[in-house]
């Protein structure tokens, strides 16, 4: 195909057919336009920890607690989710090395089961996991960051959080869309500052425990529970280490992904677990389980309880670590669209980068406007938890896909290759996580069920090769309007995937 004749935007005539456009641009030498490898091994570990790291072991540790029934089992249940998480990574490891691009689960789906599979995955992180994971934690942010001004009571006004949170949000889709480097600073700051806090309460609790204040792990293995609520306490424990597999979403941009996506996992994974155990530690040292219990958020009743003078400080901290994770989930959101659309599963629009920044633009605010319309809904905390069954589901299939890609293509280049046990452990676990919702929430995990299988449909009106010519004519108008708005073009193929294509 000729290159456009405008010398900054791609002329898209033939998109609709599945040509691809190319460009020369005054912003790149040489006219060369792609997405840059700039994040490092220290960027990756904060992508980890900051993405796992959210509100919840500040707001509510309390779900592991409250179905195991006993300190010491609640202590043993935060272990084991974090070694159970840390295999689940280490199994994503060799998917991250072998496919070496963006996109996580999407992408592993789709190169072991093709393009249904994978656009139901899609499909259910566009209507719902993500903008309502983006809301969720932007409201958190919002109210944590009003909270020293309302300290015994909750904020008059609703609007006010939520106007809040669509400020935090815009704002960091702003510096997404500016600088990777720059997203990758805020990051690595907020990271460091939520650890900050935790070790703050890690300190303070052990002292306790060292001036003999541990009554309340006296008889720690007292407790009634059975194998349902351990379930149920495995359960949480599994959610508050969500986000374990972030960097696999921005593979792509990964300097030396090779060397660096497994360094990033073996420090963060044991990072965040033995953050985890201890900071629980310290919380049944201070608080009583009682209290815990009751508590809206434990570290706020942590530090009131030891530092009254000073406890205003803890929901700071709790604002910061939700500012830091409202950025790693809207940066590895954006990087799927991104991929879905070079697949042609979203507008092509969405597939473009802007031509001096380099950055997926489109993809970041086509993100950041699903969560605003998210924030205008009542029921934002009812619709995810649908999902979390779809969630365990998308990452079964991407273990099956690593058995799948190990018969399909035994030649495919693994740099790092796991032990088959590991996996099959893990999916093992999965199919477990999968059964467990399905018997306990039945009508929950069948409404999920259908609104998964609905994107069956979508997928098939979206391949519609025959679409009228006045819906093609206004797709690539609209796109030309919003490349000279945003100034964004499709990227140049890369050397690597030039060198991928000479190989096959």
């Amino acid at each position: 195909m000729a290159r456009a004749q405008c010398p900054r935007f791609s002329c898209i005539s033939r998109f609709a057919k599945g040509a691809k456009a190319t460009t020369t641009t005054n912003g790149s030498a040489g006219g060369n336009v792609q997405i840059k490898r700039k994040i490092t091994l220290m960027n990756g570990i904060a992508l980890i920890v900051g993405s796992i790291i959210g509100s919840g072991i500040f707001v509510s540790p309390k779900g592991v607690f409250e179905y195991s029934g006993s300190v010491g089992v609640a202590l043993i249940i935060w272990l084991l989710s974090g070694i159970f998480s840390t295999i689940g990574a280490y199994c994503f490891i060799e998917l991250g090395t072998s496919i070496k691009r963006s996109g996580g689960d999407y992408a592993y789906i789709l190169e072991a089961f093709g393009p249904l599979p994978a656009f139901l995955r899609l499909w259910i992180a566009v209507i719902i996991t993500q903008p309502t994971t983006l809301a969720i934690v932007a409201l958190t942010f919002a109210q944590y960051t009003i909270k020293p001004l309302f300290p015994d009571c909750d904020p008059p006004d609703d609007t006010v959080l939520r106007l809040l949170a669509a400020l935090c949000l815009t704002a960091l889709t702003y510096v997404n869309c500016v600088s990777v480097r720059w997203a990758m600073r805020i990051q690595d700051v907020f990271t460091w500052a939520k650890l900050f806090a935790l070790l703050f309460i890690i300190v303070a609790g052990f002292i306790q425990i060292a001036r003999g204040q541990t009554q309340n792990f006296e008889n720690s293995f007292q407790g009634e529970f059975d194998m349902e609520s351990i379930s149920l306490s495995f359960y949480a424990g599994l959610f508050a280490y969500g986000g374990w597999n972030a960097l696999n979403f921005v593979t792509g941009e990964m300097i030396e992904p090779d060397k660096n996506l497994p360094r990033a996992v073996w420090i963060a994974m044991p990072l965040v677990t033995l953050v985890y155990v201890l900071a629980n530690v310290a919380y049944f040292a201070v608080v009583p389980s009682s209290d815990l219990l009751e508590s809206p958020a434990v570290a706020v009743t942590f530090a009131y309880q030891l530092f009254p003078i000073i406890a205003w400080a803890m929901p700071v901290f709790v604002a910061l670590s939700t500012f830091g994770g409202v950025n790693g989930i809207l940066f590895t959101s954006g990087r799927m669209f991104y991929i879905a659309a070079q697949e042609g599963h979203l507008p092509v629009v969405l597939s473009m980068i802007h031509v001096k920044r380099c950055t997926p633009t489109p993809a970041l605010i086509f993100t950041c406007g699903l969560s605003l319309v998210m924030l205008c809904t009542s029921n934002i905390f009812t619709l995810i938890n649908y999902f979390s069954f779809t969630l365990w589901l998308s990452v079964a299939a991407c273990i099956l896909g690593l058995f799948y890609l190990r018969w399909k293509m035994p030649n495919l280049d693994r740099p790092v290759k796991v032990n088959l046990i590991f996996p099959a452990f893990f999916l093992c676990c999965c199919s477990f996580l999968l059964i467990l919702p399905a018997l306990a929430k039945p009508k929950e995990t069948g409404i999920g069920a259908l609104i998964t299988l609905a994107g069956i449909p979508v997928y098939y009106l979206i391949q519609w090769k025959s679409k009228p010519k006045v819906v093609i004519n206004m797709h690539n108008y609209i796109t030309i309007k919003l490349q000279q708005i945003f100034e964004i073009v499709q990227q140049d193929e890369s050397e690597e995937s030039l060198l991928a294509k000479e190989k096959s």
